[in-house]
This record gives C-alpha cells, sequence and structure tokens, in this order.
C-alpha cells in the first residue's frame, strides 16, 4: 500500500519553509492552474475593541500570504479566503475589522485575493449519513481545491483542533450548534467526524508556529512552537498534529470516527513522514481543565483553591455549544470575585443540553435557552434561576445568580468587550510572541 505523505517541517523563515513543507508532501499535485482555491484559516475569535492574545488561536498573516504566493507561483489567479468568525450574524464590523487587521485588504491589492464573511454567503445543505445533514457555504462547496488552515491546539471538548475540525467555520449556525448535540451516539465528535465529507480535494497545512494548550480560546496557555505539518489528506494532517501535540489519536473521538469512515488504522502505519521526527518534536499539550467534586462543591480547582464552597457548577460537556461557551469563563470569573468567604447554599449551576438537576440543592442556576427548555420543570428543583436566551444574555446571568443567593457584579459583564486584553498581559515583552506574525506589510 502506498504512505499518505505528511510533511513535518521546523518553521524557519518566511516563504521557504511553508515552500519546503508543501512541496515535501507533494501538496500541489492535485491542483491545476485555473483551479478555483479556497483558503480556510482559523479566526476562532475577534475583538475589535481591544488588542489580545492571537498566537497558537488564530492561524497566522505570515503563513497565509506564504500561501498565496506559492498559489499565484504556481499559476493559480482565483484566490479566496473566508471565514465564518463566531460573533452576532448581524454584526459585520467585527469580521470586516478581523480582515483588515489581518492584513486581507492588502492580500487582495497585492495579489488580487477575494476574502469573504462566510455567514453573509449562502449555504447548501448536505446530506452526511445516518440522517445527519449540515448546511455548509457554498464558496467553499464549489471551489476546486481547499487550502485548510487550522492551528496547532489542543482544544477542551474535542482533544485537538486541527484541519478536520477548523472545517466547523464553514458552516452555518444552526449547523454548528447542531453539532453539539445532546444524543451520547451522534455526538459533536459525531459529527466533527464528517465535516471534511464533501470538500473538494486539498493541502492541509497546520500552522504550528505558535501553538495552544488547553484552547481553543484565548484563555489557553500559548507556546512558540515553530512547526508546520503538511499534508494532501486531512486526516493524515490531523494524526501527526495530535501526535505532535502529545495524545494519540485512537484517544480522539472524530478521527477515530474519521478514519473508520475511511477504513484506515489511527495508528499512523499507512503514513509516510517526511522531513522531522515525531518524537522529536512532540510536546504534550493538555486539553482538559481540571475539576474537583465533593461535599463542599463542585467546581474547577482555581475555584477550589480560592477556598469557594457551597457552589456545585458542573464541568462543561460536548453539548456545550460555542455561544455558551464564550460566556463560560466570564462567570466562572465573576463567582471568584463573588466569593467572600460565607459558604453559598448549595447552588447547583448547569449547563450545555445534557446536564439534569441533582436532589436536595438549595438553588439552581440555568444556563441558556437549551438548558432552560429541558430542566425548567425537573422535579429536583427546588428555586429556579435563568438566563434563558440563545446566547444568553450577560444581564439575564447576573441577575440568576444574584436572585439565587450569589451577589455577581455587573461591571464584568458591562466590560466584556475589554476582558480579552487581561490576557495579553502573560505575553508582554516575551519577544517569543510577536503580533507582526499577524500583520501583512
Amino acid at each position: 500500500m502506498r504512505k499518505k505523505l505528511v510533511s513535518l517541517v521546523r518553521y524557519a523563515k518566511p516563504y521557504e519553509s511553508v515552500r519546503k513543507a508543501v512541496f515535501n508532501c507533494n501538496g500541489f499535485s492535485r491542483l491545476s492552474p485555473g483551479d478555483r482555491v479556497f483558503i480556510k484559516p482559523n479566526i476562532v475569535f475577534w475583538n475589535k475593541n481591544c488588542s489580545f492574545p492571537k498566537w497558537g488561536v488564530i492561524t497566522t498573516s505570515r503563513v497565509i500570504e506564504d500561501i498565496v504566493i506559492l498559489l499565484k507561483e504556481y499559476g493559480v489567479e482565483d484566490i479566496t479566503i473566508g471565514e465564518g468568525i463566531v460573533a452576532d450574524p448581524d454584526d459585520t464590523e467585527t469580521p470586516d475589522h478581523a480582515f483588515k487587521t489581518l492584513g486581507y485588504q492588502t492580500l487582495n491589492k497585492r495579489y488580487g485575493v477575494k476574502y469573504i464573511n462566510i455567514l453573509k454567503r449562502p449555504f447548501k445543505k448536505v446530506e452526511l449519513g445516518d440522517g445527519i445533514s449540515l448546511k455548509f457555504n457554498e464558496d467553499i462547496l464549489e471551489s476546486d481545491f481547499l487550502v485548510d488552515v487550522p492551528v496547532l491546539k489542543s482544544h477542551n471538548q474535542t482533544v485537538v483542533s486541527l484541519g478536520i475540525k477548523n472545517l466547523k467555520g464553514a458552516i452555518d449556525i444552526s449547523s454548528r450548534k447542531k453539532c453539539h448535540s445532546a444524543d451520547p451516539l451522534q455526538d459533536l465528535h459525531f459529527h466533527v467526524a464528517r465535516l471534511a465529507d464533501p470538500m473538494p480535494p486539498g493541502l492541509t497545512i497546520i500552522d504550528g508556529i505558535y501553538s495552544l494548550e488547553r484552547g481553543p480560546g484565548i484563555d489557553g496557555q500559548m507556546r512558540r512552537t515553530n512547526l508546520l505539518v503538511a499534508s494532501g489528506d486531512i486526516l493524515s494532517a490531523d494524526m501527526v498534529g495530535t501526535k505532535i501535540l502529545g495524545h494519540d489519536p485512537a484517544e480522539v473521538g472524530h478521527l477515530v470516527r474519521a478514519a473508520a469512515r475511511a477504513g484506515r488504522p489511527v495508528d499512523l502505519s499507512d503514513l509516510g513522514v517526511v522531513g522531522e521526527k515525531i518524537e522529536d518534536v512532540a510536546s504534550y499539550h493538555q486539553y482538559n481543565f481540571t475539576y474537583t467534586s465533593g461535599e463542599s462543591g463542585e467546581m474547577p480547582r482555581a475555584l477550589a483553591r480560592q477556598g469557594l464552597q457551597g457552589l456545585f457548577y458542573r464541568k462543561f460537556d460536548h453539548t456545550m455549544c460555542t455561544y455558551c461557551s464564550r460566556l463560560n469563563g466570564v462567570i466562572l470569573t465573576a463567582l471568584r470575585q463573588a466569593w467572600q468567604g460565607e459558604p453559598w447554599d448549595n447552588i447547583e449551576v448547569l449547563t450545555g443540553k445534557a446536564m439534569e438537576p441533582s436532589p436536595g440543592m438549595g438553588a439552581t442556576v440555568l444556563i441558556g435557552q437549551c438548558m432552560y427548555r429541558k430542566n425548567k420543570d425537573h422535579p429536583n428543583i427546588q428555586k429556579l434561576f435563568a438566563a434563558k436566551r440563545c446566547p444568553p444574555d450577560p444581564h439575564d446571568i447576573v441577575t440568576a445568580f444574584n436572585k439565587s443567593g450569589i451577589a455577581l457584579d455587573s461591571t464584568l459583564f458591562e466590560q466584556i468587550d475589554k476582558l480579552p486584553e487581561f490576557f495579553m498581559t502573560r505575553y508582554q515583552d516575551d519577544p517569543d510572541f510577536d503580533e507582526t506574525f499577524f500583520r501583512i506589510t
């Protein structure tokens, strides 16, 4: 059996490193100069109101421009960059600000590259088997060649977020929420495993100039890693990327399912890795957040160390979608600030779509529309307080906690757009974390 090629190179120089990664794996073997090429970066988060750490979170503009140059040299003229940035669907300012700041306007002027906000483009319903359908962006489906450019990151729900997971940004918002199903058989991994099925032929380039531990967001731990992984086969690239992050592909649900659908092993035995050896560059990246549980409560270890008691804030599961998870960290920060040393009255907080209330709790706070609809009439609830909307309204969250007996300061939620700037302090004055990688001059 002919092995699938994956190139693994150390990032050393602009253009040259990306070129080496692409040509070492024959990445353009299915590309013709007249093809319509779609480039899918990973812009998982953007904030136009303040500076925030992008390293390991967002695909570097450096790698994107290098790919564009390679494509142009190959004779490709029709190039589109597209992303569906997580934001209010009616918010066009945030995506526009992201594209401008990341230099995509410059790419347009310099190379004629188009760039689009996927959420403002047409979608097409695609049947993925087993009764599952999702709506995909038509531009990416109608292209001839896809260059998928994820970031090298671990992920707190899917262990890793690489090439296949990056394609979640190519589906519409209702489909993204649908992926976080409460069905234990057709769960998040089940859906993610099929995201690459309708895609055109392509090339995956994992941007590991920076990597991210406990991703996918800005509260993870960022590292300067200087690696690029490339392959004409998206699953192969993801399996190598997973090993580099210190995880076994056999423990990543969506990779196991994708491999089974393709009739392939997950032990890398059908791969040929060109360049660096995986064992020489691999570095363990934790993906999970540690929680503690006991008579005094259930909560993240950081809150337990602070001494919080009487709070039962269960660990989020696969069913909590992006639109609730964006507020989860803010709520936990607000709870730490609200603690005054006296135990709360066994307040239980439930998130996602699957959790059910425990008996004997003093009060129950339900976060989000899904949780409210599921449990609003549950017999275990003595006192119910909820943020009922989708996504939850910050004011409703503060009100629900205040009524439950936990006095949250609303200021943190009122200044939520400024909160990302707080995480910049971790990386200030560290020369490894250079923002010029996210600019095109």
